[in-house]
């Protein structure tokens, strides 16, 4: 596999092309979206293990710098909360890095010639709330979400983002040592909303575990296949 950094005009990202890349060829697409504090290489070793010949993906870089530590810098997909109590800032800048994730999800599909329908979105912690909240109204777009260590955020605001038919494929992952009621009401939410989510908990802590990796493989296998 080969990965290249590229410069979009929403998003940096990085593409990992499949081993034996045809540039002719139609590849399903799958989409990883890292946490808070990471980068676009964070998730990158999930390519390999999911499978190296039979997609391409991509991982883009959150928008908002965040220092982590002395010297390293992370990146957030949420504007920092304002010192004063003001929220105006604060959603002015979050519409506009939703209206971001947005164009980065038309540009790359458009780039790679990626029909609506083949394309999974995969998130992990703040990377997985974006993959709900982008994911859930777009069933068109995509063939199934994987909600990795998250939660859905603001269930009443996501409520009236649903689709009329929920039959969308939803793979969470949570750990029972990462306050698993989080994934627990994500699920029950689905739920009551009428999906059927493919629901997991780990004997783990906040992470992908291999045992998260060998689950997500099988599911992306049938839920997308080559």
């Amino acid at each position: 596999m080969q990965a290249e950094p590229q410069s979009g005009r929403s998003l940096v990202y990085l593409t990992i092309y499949p081993d034996g890349y045809e540039d002719a060829r139609r590849y399903p697409l799958v989409i990883l979206l890292h946490g808070v504090g990471a980068n676009m290489y964070d998730l990158a070793s999930l390519a390999s293990e999911i499978d190296p010949s039979s997609y391409l993906y991509v991982c883009p870089n959150a928008p908002i710098p965040i220092l982590i530590g002395p010297g390293h810098l992370g990146y957030s997909w949420r504007p920092p909360q304002g010192t004063d109590g003001s929220t105006e800032g604060y959603r002015e800048q979050s519409a506009r890095i939703e209206q971001q994730v947005e164009d980065f999800f038309q540009e790359v599909m458009e780039r790679y010639d990626t029909a609506p329908g083949r394309v999974l979105l995969v998130g992990f912690s703040q990377g997985g709330g974006l993959t709900y909240r982008h994911g859930l109204p777009r069933p068109d777009r995509f063939a199934g979400l994987a909600a990795l260590s998250c939660s859905v955020q603001d269930p009443d605001t996501m409520r009236d983002r649903l689709p009329d038919k929920r039959d969308q494929p939803i793979f969470i992952a949570h750990g029972l040592r990462d306050n698993p009621d989080r994934g627990r009401r994500s699920r029950d939410f689905l739920e009551a909303e009428g999906y059927s989510p493919d629901y997991h908990e780990y004997d783990m802590a906040h992470e992908i575990s291999p045992q998260v990796v060998n689950d997500l493989i099988q599911w992306t296998h049938r839920i997308l296949q080559p």
